[in-house]
C-alpha cells in the first residue's frame, strides 16, 4: 500500500467501497466502519490492519475508487 492518508473520512468511503467490493459482512468493512465512526486510535490501527490483510488487488480497487483525481 502506499503512503496514502487514511483518516476517518476516507475509512468511511472506503468501507463504501469494500463493502461494493467484498460484500457488507467482511471483517474489513465492519472495521472501518468502526474506525470511521469512532475515530478512535485503537479502532483505527484495527481498521488499518484488516485493511492490509486484504488482497493486494482489493485494496487498489477500493483506493482507486475512492481517489479524488
Amino acid at each position: 500500500m502506499d503512503e496514502t492518508k487514511i483518516d476517518a473520512a476516507m475509512m468511511g468511503r472506503l468501507a463504501k467501497a469494500l463493502d461494493f467490493i467484498c460484500g457488507a459482512e467482511h471483517p474489513a468493512v465492519a472495521a472501518l466502519r468502526l474506525a470511521s465512526a469512532s475515530g478512535s486510535e485503537r479502532d483505527v490501527k484495527a481498521a488499518r490492519s484488516q485493511f492490509l490483510k486484504l488482497k493486494s488487488g482489493d485494496r487498489q480497487a477500493a483506493l482507486t475508487m475512492v481517489r479524488d483525481d
